[in-house]
């Protein structure tokens, strides 16, 4: 077959289709990945919460094939997968997630497939034993095995050098991108009706969060600064999109301080979109984080930033321009620099169009695709495919 016919086969291997960010990362990309080039499939390990993100990637035509492979120590794990990688002819393996990090770049390694992995997270330092065993697994089968690492952010990048011993050469960094299209042509449920089903007053301020709700993402930190931000705004609400398992502690936080009125939680929603629409302030008071594409979809609709100085948090936000970056685990300073948006509707319209420019320069899917498909087409052509 000559190159001009054939379209590569590219397997996608992550270990669940949960709701978290790298999951719903793989719906723009297989959207926007060249079709002319490659013909993409996604094999999930695990079912995580249900695996809610397997039926928007079947509405994109791309097959989804779930291969139960639960535990690192199943002896039939790799057997399965190399068989899987064999029947539908792979050409290339993109991995993502622990699981599909290890198993899938030994297999690769194993048939002479080019392999790719992106690392979308910045590990805490303040893990178990067990988990700090499998991180340092996970880095060495990544040094042995794969051909290249994608980093979402430069800051991840140097730190995955210095704590996991990766090449200059092996790991790059590819912004993760958005369909800016769907943010600016937004054309969902009014802000009024939104606000409505929460029990919001029109009038009233939204400061909202998006995250699924783990110890990392440092929510508590705002609930805290919640009493600040109403002695001076007192027509103010909280609303926490996303779910986890610090829900209950959150709701008991919120309780705690009498701000259950207040501080409302939305759960798991796929109108994401929407509820941004519907707010004033994009927070997220993450304690680490690598490249949160949330703050990209905030800024595609306009929302100034409030967001600590973490990880590659910094080069998503100009600080004072489009936003502002406040220390991790600040309820003080978190309380303050939302007084300032909330108090200033010149300052907020400005900044959410200084975050739009920002959106586009930096955050398009279609720059990331065409990133990733130079990466591919460099590797298929070194391993002679």
């Amino acid at each position: 077959m000559n190159r001009e016919s054939k379209k590569y086969q590219i397997a996608f291997l992550i270990d669940g289709l949960s709701m978290g960010g790298a999951e719903r990362l793989m719906v723009p990309i297989l959207k926007h990945l060249s079709r002319q080039d490659f013909e993409p499939r996604v094999g999930v390990l695990q079912v995580k919460e249900g695996n809610p993100m397997a039926d928007a990637i079947r509405a994109l035509d791309v097959p989804v094939d779930y291969l139960q492979i639960e535990r690192l120590r199943d002896l039939s794990a790799l057997p399965r997968l190399l068989s899987y990688l064999r029947q539908h002819h792979i050409d290339l393996v993109h991995t993502q997630l622990e699981f599909s990090n290890i198993l899938g770049n030994l297999s690769a390694k194993l048939l002479h497939l080019p392999s790719v992995c992106t690392v979308h997270v910045l590990p805490p330092s303040d893990v178990k034993a067990k988990t700090k065993l499998h991180q340092r697994a996970e880095f060495l089968f990544l040094r042995l095995f794969c051909d290249r690492i994608i980093s979402v952010s430069e800051d991840a990048r140097i730190y995955h050098m210095q704590m996991a011993g990766f090449s200059p050469q092996k790991i790059q960094t590819i912004y993760n991108g958005i369909d800016l299209t769907e943010f600016q042509n937004h054309n969902g449920r009014d802000r009024a009706v939104i606000r409505q089903e929460f029990g919001i007053p029109t009038a009233a301020k939204v400061l909202t969060t998006v995250a699924v709700l783990r110890a990392p993402k440092g929510i508590e930190y705002m609930i805290r600064a919640m009493p600040g931000v109403l002695a001076r705004e007192p027509d103010t609400y909280y609303l926490v999109v996303g779910d986890g398992p610090r829900r209950e502690a959150l709701l008991k936080e919120a309780s705690k301080l009498a701000l259950n009125e207040r501080v409302i939680f939305a759960g798991m929603r796929k109108d994401v979109a929407d509820l941004l629409a519907a707010s004033d302030v994009f927070v997220l008071p993450t304690l680490t984080e690598a490249l949160p594409t949330v703050l990209a979809e905030a800024m595609a609709l306009r929302l100034p930033i409030v967001a600590s100085a973490v990880g590659g948090i910094p080069e998503m936000i100009s600080n004072g321009k489009s936003g502002y970056l406040v220390k991790p685990g600040n309820p003080a300073e978190l309380s303050d620099v939302c007084l300032k948006l909330l108090s200033s509707s010149e300052s907020r319209r400005s900044m959410g169009d200084e975050g739009l420019k920002i959106a586009h320069q930096k955050f398009s899917i279609e720059t990331q695709v065409d990133q990733m498909r130079d990466l591919y087409l460099e590797l298929l052509r070194r391993y002679g495919k």
